[in-house]
């Protein structure tokens, strides 16, 4: 029996070290981290690995061992259910603005010590206090990278005098009919209406979202398919020439397509913000807060700037002339698209919404799907499939995070 009892005692024990939690390799902290895909410079492609860089810091600062077992999610709804349930511990996570408000509403996160974090200083003020809405008392979270929707073109298949450039219009111009895409996620796609329309995005009515629907109904005739990461392929080998879409994705994909070019339409658009925060759940959160001040250092914040695309809140980032000769290498008006002409626009945050019109969003997004119209719409097909392969093989693949978080 004692034999028996040992012998499977070694078992869990072998099984322990590779589950998370479980264990940890002797004189060595596991720090826990929660990011979305492909959304910090990892050391692919000549890029710093971060969090390799972080382990030697911490060693040759703190003289103790620390490794980051880092993971990644492809919603804030996703992220949410593991925390909320409580199936993972993390010890540093990286939700979008709305959810950080609702994780700070269910206790889920701990407040900061930023004697911890004086990095804070570099963040700019814009992004701080009452700006924003999510944490505007400062005690929960970091701004971490933002950025804002816009359209992209092909300027050889958009005529260079169209007069709904600059609109959202552009994506109900029948002239391009079979050329347009829209986003494949409810908020989003409604988004687009309601900035057209004029309404506000959070506040709208149940008749002004209902408006949105006709809308977007409309739309459908001329719309060749409702995507997300299938965009890229798309706008890039010129199978579609019109895109809503987000700044930092343009200038992914521009960089293999330089006939597409990009603008945030008059009417106004979305903007959000993704923070770094730690769990309240955190059983490293001293090293925790020392990740996050990592994070924002000068050699750190450029190299996930750069290999984001996404506009940075860091001042060390954007009055950096490394950085601003390395994005504006990627496209001559980088930093007047992430940053200049960004500031000229009006926006609006997407807020959680309330749960009955939450409710009503998804109902009016399964109507507008149902028996879809689009011929070529992009769904869950054995073409898709075969479009990504095929665009992996031509354009390797692309590193952006995947926004699918408002379904």
């Amino acid at each position: 029996m004692k034999r028996t009892f040992m012998l499977l005692l070694a078992v869990i024990l072998f099984a322990c070290t590779g589950l998370a939690g479980c264990g940890q390799e002797s004189g060595v902290t596991t720090l826990y981290v929660y990011n979305w895909g492909e959304y910090i410079s990892d050391g692919s492609e000549g890029s710093l690995d971060v969090n390799a860089a972080f382990e030697k810091y911490y060693y040759e600062t703190y003289g103790e061992r620390v490794k980051v077992n880092y993971s990644t999610f492809s919603s804030n709804e996703s992220m949410y259910a593991k925390l909320s349930s409580g199936a993972a511990n993390y010890d540093v996570i990286f939700p979008s603005d709305y959810m950080v408000e609702r994780l700070i509403s269910e206790g889920l996160l701990a407040k900061l010590d930023f004697s911890n974090i004086p990095n804070i200083k570099y963040i700019d003020e814009r992004f701080l206090g009452e700006n924003a809405y999510y944490d505007p008392t400062n005690e929960y979270s970091v701004p971490y990278t933002y950025g804002m929707v816009g359209i992209i073109y092909n300027t050889e298949l958009v005529d260079p005098e169209e007069e709904t450039l600059g609109s959202w219009a552009l994506l109900w111009n029948e002239k391009y009919s079979g050329y347009i895409l829209q986003f494949n996620n409810s908020r989003d796609a409604f988004g687009t209406a309601l900035y057209y329309l004029g309404y506000d995005v959070n506040e709208a009515t149940e008749e002004q979202w209902r408006e949105a629907l006709d809308l977007l109904k409309q739309q459908k005739s001329i719309v060749q398919g409702y995507v997300m990461d299938e965009i890229y392929n798309k706008m890039i080998s010129g199978s579609a020439a019109i895109a809503p879409y987000y700044a930092g994705d343009f200038l992914t994909m521009y960089n293999d397509n330089d006939k597409l070019a990009f603008y945030y339409p008059k009417e106004g658009t979305n903007i959000f913000v993704d923070a770094m925060c730690i769990p309240a759940s955190s059983k490293n959160k001293l090293i925790a807060e020392r990740y996050i001040n990592f994070m924002l250092s000068e050699e750190i914040a450029i190299a996930n700037a750069e290999y984001t695309y996404y506009a940075s809140p860091n001042t060390l980032v954007t009055s950096s002339p490394e950085y601003i000769e390395y994005i504006s290498s990627v496209h001559e008006d980088a930093m007047d698209i992430l940053y200049s002409d960004a500031a000229e626009v009006r926006t609006q945050f997407f807020k959680n919404l309330p749960p009955e019109k939450l409710e009503l969003l998804n109902s009016l997004w399964e109507e507008l799907k149902i028996k879809s119209s689009v011929g070529t719409a992009i769904y869950v097909s054995c073409a898709v499939v075969i479009v990504l392969v095929a665009g992996y093989l031509v354009f390797h693949a692309v590193r952006k995070k995947k926004r699918e978080n408002y379904d």
